[in-house]
């Protein structure tokens, strides 16, 4: 059993990183953790942060060295790549704006020292959203990415110590061409999973390559692996931590199928078992972090660390652990619930007064769920700060009536409801949009409501009466983006109860 837990004021010293996503974290040895670059608001980041593993400090170095521009380190860049040789972290390409990058540095964590590398052989494109993973301790494997003209499938071997690029010649079948998935080395063989592909779809597919190691006489080689299991749904943007005998697969976000253009994000834990070879559902308890993509996992001994990240809407600050039972800070949970220094924490919250207020609620909310898992009932109706918008202020509702139909619906909303509600009698959960799910939930939290009103019930007996001990499971939801693929034939089946007969 594993359980996420926030981090605590406790856990750090220092100054920590703003929030941030398409950043890298790249573990050197065991000592510490190297964070790099990003984006926020649309600014892209030049930045460094380090995480000092045994003191438990965060610190930003002062880094000496520059490049061709006369700047310290590289250009503000974001959804780069990044690799640990040692002592020593690589970084290649990224984005900075609309601009694909094809430089190449390496920071030497002893010294603090940035130098811009001058490769020779076989030298990438510019690129970004590639795939990157250290072989031993002297070379660098690269797979894939966006050139903003097109998808890439080509392999890189960088040799570290002669700075020479060679493009691997592969033969047989290959992966699609491919942006935004992982590719992280096991043994001797590269694993990439998922990403964005030609033509926009998102891939849900694993492939092996072999003939990486010098000295193995392989002949390089693809192998698409299909693995039995509970496979994690088609996704980009994710990350791949090694734990050991397993890998650990989180986050990303995919699409609500073909009918719908809109991204969903995913807070799902999933891990590749290398001794059964197969997919399993990390078993975790309590409160997930919000879904997102684009963040960063990293593995510290027997824990991981999660953060930033982005859910479409807000880029993330937040820092979380996810660690196995028994690990000290797994004990908080069964102990009054901790201050938490961020959660959620978007690039608004900035100073100390908001910082404070978040913490308050974090702990409120905290003390409501434990009480509610102990006592086996569902959410509170009572919701604190819960607005139900009318049916006639809801605009997002009445625009999706007008879009089935093809009729313009009044703004009073009277039509709005009849054409809607019909409509989600009898639909598919399969054939649902993403675009339905925003106006769907906030109709089944109205419906709720108005039940409550009209009956002058406690919520117990009306959750107990009305839909049975499942009842209300998702009126606790902000938003349709904390739903998952698989809830949402549940939340239908829930609002379909609701209405009136």
């Amino acid at each position: 059993m594993y359980y996420w837990v926030r981090a605590s004021s406790a856990d750090f010293t220092g100054s920590l990183p703003q929030p941030r996503s398409g950043h890298t974290a790249v573990n050197i040895g065991k000592s510490k953790v190297i964070f790099f670059g990003g984006l926020v608001d649309k600014k892209f980041l030049s930045d460094t942060y380090v995480y000092d593993i045994e003191n438990k400090l965060w610190f930003q170095p002062e880094c000496t060295g520059s490049g061709s521009d006369g700047q310290v380190g590289p250009c503000p860049r974001a959804f780069h790549v990044a690799a640990a040789i040692d002592c020593h972290m690589f970084v290649f390409g990224g984005r900075s704006s609309s601009k694909r990058l094809g430089d190449f540095w390496v920071l030497d964590t002893d010294i603090w020292q940035w130098s811009e590398l001058t490769g020779f052989g076989d030298l990438p494109s510019a690129r970004d959203f590639a795939g990157a993973s250290a072989i031993g301790n002297q070379k660098i494997v690269m797979f894939g990415g966006w050139d903003s003209k097109k998808w890439l499938s080509d392999v890189y071997l960088l040799d570290t110590i002669s700075l020479e690029w060679m493009e691997l010649s592969v033969s047989g079948s290959s992966p699609p061409p491919r942006c935004g998935h992982t590719a992280t080395m096991v043994e001797k063989r590269l694993l990439v999973y998922g990403g964005r592909g030609g033509g926009g779809p998102i891939m849900g597919d694993l492939w092996a390559l072999k003939g990486l190691i010098e000295g193995e006489n392989e002949t390089p080689g693809w192998t698409q692996l299909k693995l039995p299991g509970q496979a994690p749904s088609p996704r980009c943007g994710h990350t791949v931590t090694s734990g050991g005998l397993y890998l650990l697969l989180f986050g990303g976000h995919g699409t609500g199928g073909w009918l719908s253009r809109y991204d969903i994000y995913y807070n799902d834990c999933i891990i590749l078992d290398r001794v059964s070879a197969q997919w399993k559902r990390l078993p975790t308890t309590n409160e997930s972090p919000p879904a997102r993509a684009y963040h960063s996992m990293t593995s510290i001994g027997s824990r991981h660390l999660l953060f930033g990240g982005y859910d479409g809407k807000v880029t993330f600050g937040d820092f979380w652990w996810l660690v196995p039972e028994g690990d000290p800070i797994a004990k908080r949970l069964t102990a009054s619930p901790p201050r938490n220094f961020r959660e959620d924490q978007g690039s608004t919250v900035s100073n100390d007064s908001d910082l404070s207020a978040v913490e308050e609620r974090e702990k409120e909310e905290d003390s409501i769920s434990e009480l509610q898992k102990r006592l086996e009932i569902s959410v509170s109706l009572s919701d604190v700060g819960r607005e139900i918008i009318d049916v006639s202020e809801d605009k997002e509702f009445c625009e999706l009536a007008s879009r089935i139909t093809g009729d313009k619906i009044s703004s009073g909303g009277k039509d709005a409801i009849g054409v809607l509600r019909d409509h989600w009698k009898t639909v598919d959960p399969k054939a649902m949009t993403l675009k339905e799910l925003g106006p769907l939930l906030h109709d089944y939290q109205r419906l709720i409501t108005h039940h409550i009103e009209k009956s002058g019930s406690d919520v117990q007996s009306i959750e107990t009466g009305l839909l049975g001990k499942e009842a209300y499971q998702f009126y606790h939801l902000r938003n349709a983006t904390q739903l998952r693929m698989d809830d949402i034939p549940k939340l239908l089946a829930e609002y379909q109860k609701l209405l009136p007969g």
